[in-house]
């Protein structure tokens, strides 16, 4: 049985075209874009000569889902689609495009379509999905439980009468010594203080702590009391009374004075 020369051409166009989708496909870098961060979606096993290929974002290929068309060989190769809108995107000469600050609102199908030649389109696509960057909380915004509220205010009451406990034992202490001090220096006994108040003398008598040693003939110890008392010395005449002397001697003496004769012996 043979084959009708159409549908065996329609045959091997349905070959190629299922066979497209095999030979074709995107590498994304990264596998898993943040926002604001560069997306390159790098088209491989295109073959080294085409027409130009087309670049869609959705799960249809149709004017309203084109990103742009790039053919090679012109002065501006890349022709920007409907669905470009406010994103930046650049093509490259082998089929790849960048996508510039990818945001999240960029997610979805994209899809690349080379045509080969009239006959021959080869296709690829994948899912891209531009996480969100993870917001910091305030710590003002934080939950804080009532336990850790409770073990905050207990701890700094703790702190305090810490602090206000060992400043008051400073301050007794402190006082404590003062008066302990001075209860000392007013309790000590003065050393031979027996004259009463009253006395003006500033000499005093101090007892002897040792015992005298009387002469050599006597060799027993003797205490100072025991001693006999000292003689008593004549009054000390007025000084006076020998200037007055000098000045007014007594004519008695000289008058009992009688000259002897030369020769004779007294």
């Amino acid at each position: 049985m043979e084959i009708p020369a159409g549908a065996q051409q329609d045959f091997s166009k349905s070959l190629l075209l299922s066979g497209s989708w095999a030979a074709l496909r995107i590498q994304k870098i990264p596998e898993q874009p943040q926002t604001n961060q560069d997306l390159l979606l790098s088209v491989q096993g295109i073959p080294d000569t085409f027409q130009d290929f087309n670049w869609y974002l959705g799960e249809e290929t149709y004017g309203g889902t084109m990103l742009f068309t790039y053919i090679p060989g012109l002065l501006k190769p890349q022709r920007d689609g409907s669905a470009m809108k406010q994103r930046d995107i650049i093509g490259f000469p082998n089929g790849s495009m960048l996508l510039r600050h990818a945001q999240p609102t960029d997610s979805g199908t994209y899809q690349v379509a080379v045509t080969i030649n009239p006959a021959w389109t080869m296709r690829a696509k994948t899912e891209v999905q531009v996480a969100e960057k993870h917001k910091e909380l305030p710590i003002t915004n934080l939950p804080v439980s009532a336990g850790i509220v409770a073990a905050i205010i207990i701890g700094s009451l703790a702190i305090g009468s810490l602090c206000v406990g060992s400043i008051a034992y400073l301050l007794v202490t402190r006082g404590w010594r003062a008066q302990s001090h001075r209860m000392t220096a007013a309790e000590k006994p003065e050393v031979g203080s027996h004259h009463h108040a009253g006395d003006n003398n500033i000499y005093e008598a101090m007892p002897t702590p040792v015992l005298l040693v009387s002469p050599l003939s006597d060799t027993r110890p003797t205490n100072a009391t025991m001693l006999p008392p000292l003689p008593q010395l004549p009054p000390l005449e007025p000084e006076s009374h020998h200037y007055q002397d000098l000045l007014n001697p007594d004519p008695a003496p000289y008058c009992q004075l009688v000259p002897t004769p030369e020769g004779v012996p007294g």
